[in-house]
């Protein structure tokens, strides 16, 4: 049976199967392959980005044909969550909580630049800038995080610091390939969206992405936010391609924050573990909000993707990933690989109180973790890491047995993971570069 058909098992017996199996996880896992050798150095240095899948012995015409339907599924098929609008606008919704949510629209601006998919990307950016963008006030140039799709109209005014994160980085990336004259100015939408940043002053509680004095990205970029983060927004990648390529003077600051998520992400993660809590304080220590901010659930699930990212592209803190790799997996292994659950408390417990979504307040093998925590063998030394491509490479997006189904978020990381283990989730440099 497929492991994303098996039943969703209840919190108590999850506990059960997690503790049995860690009484043999820590024995030696062969595997033919032998231990991964991830690379020495990243992309930005030698333009190389593996192909894990290739690596693992599947052929290119059947990784080809997984990466397209992966893109079917999300993007085109009956599942879909991209939505067009007449001849000019398109959006992708969060269809279990019937909303369209920056962090949506921005991650298939990121797609659709990756897939080299230019009306796509115009789409989105129409309807992005047309709906949920401030066009005056103290709000200028940021984002509501939630919209209405069916009409337009905005649930929350606020923004989430990962939207205006991902938006100028996909708009940056954009520029550099189709370039700026071809009926978006690309590069100048990312530095309408970066100068308005550096200008807030906290009139009306807005302020900067970014925690100025910690440089740090902060869970949302005004008065009550402002002092605390998420770990899964921090992509030190994606400042390092700030500096690069946003060209507004800010860029030693901008290296600052890639050097200081790192060593935030060294805090935050469990020593045992690896787990990170959804929400934390600047120094790494759990946040807690409500019931919702000290354990490891939904939003932590993108941390072993964004680190596996960083080591893909620049590669500026192997040793400290590749051990961090190694013990998140060792983790998942140990709580049985095909059964592992999707909420912890950091230490590896199970949380008193499961976070619901989409009418569901249970534990479940998510397709959205499996897929993220196979994404972190492109920087794994063990063995192990062949087990969780494997588990990468066997997944589907389909309904769960119980009847829930997000094609939505595990959509999404599941997609993004097919690009990051076949070589296909990249830096996009201008042409000739």
């Amino acid at each position: 049976m497929n492991i994303f058909n098996k039943i969703a098992l209840t919190a108590g017996i999850l506990a059960i199967a997690g503790t049995m199996s860690a009484q043999d996880c820590n024995k030696k896992v062969d595997d033919p392959r032998g231990k991964m050798k991830p690379l020495g150095k990243g992309a930005w240095e030698t333009g190389q980005y593996r192909n894990l899948f290739l690596e693992a012995g599947y052929s290119q015409a059947e990784i080809d044909a997984k990466l397209k339907k992966g893109y079917y599924d999300v993007f085109e098929g009956p599942d879909r969550v991209y939505f067009e609008i007449g001849d000019s606008l398109a959006y992708v919704s969060d269809i279990k909580n019937k909303d369209a949510r920056t962090e949506g629209l921005s991650y298939g601006l990121m797609v659709a630049v990756q897939f080299n998919k230019k009306e796509v990307f115009d789409r989105l950016w129409r309807w992005t800038t047309k709906y949920m963008q401030h066009h005056g006030g103290a709000r200028d140039a940021y984002f509501a995080w939630s919209v209405n799709p069916e009409n337009g109209t905005q649930n929350s005014e606020g923004s989430a610091s990962d939207g205006e994160l991902y938006f100028v980085t996909a708009l940056l990336f954009a520029s550099n390939q189709w370039g700026d004259d071809t009926g978006i100015n690309y590069y100048g939408e990312a530095r309408r969206i970066l100068d308005a940043m550096w200008s807030k002053d906290g009139t009306e509680g807005v302020r900067n992405v970014i925690n100025v004095e910690h440089k740090q990205i902060n869970f949302v970029p005004h008065d009550g936010g402002y002092d605390w983060t998420d770990p899964s927004y921090h992509l030190p990648a994606f400042f390092e391609i700030w500096a690069e390529y946003a060209k507004d003077g800010h860029e030693d600051f901008y290296r600052a924050c890639a050097d200081t998520a790192r060593v935030f992400l060294h805090r935050a993660t469990h020593p045992k573990t690896g787990l990170t809590p959804d929400y934390s304080e600047f120094n790494g220590a759990p946040h807690s909000r409500g019931r919702m901010g000290d354990a490891f659930r939904y939003d932590s699930w993108r941390v072993p993707m964004n680190i596996a990212m960083d080591y893909s592209w620049y590669a500026k803190d192997i040793k400290w990933q590749q051990g961090y790799a190694n013990r998140i997996q060792n983790f998942l292994y140990c709580q049985g690989l095909e059964t592992y659950p999707d909420q912890y408390n950091i230490d590896g417990t199970t949380p008193e109180w499961i976070l619901p979504a989409g009418g569901f307040q249970k534990l479940r093998h998510s397709l959205g973790l499996v897929s993220t925590a196979g994404a972190a063998s492109l920087m794994a030394t063990h063995h192990k890491g062949w087990k969780f491509v494997d588990e990468v490479w066997n997944a589907k997006l389909e309904p769960y047995e119980d009847g829930y189904f997000d094609p939505y978020f595990d959509g999404l990381l599941y997609l993004f993971s097919l690009m990051h283990l076949s070589g296909n989730y990249r830096i996009i440099t201008p042409e000739g570069e």
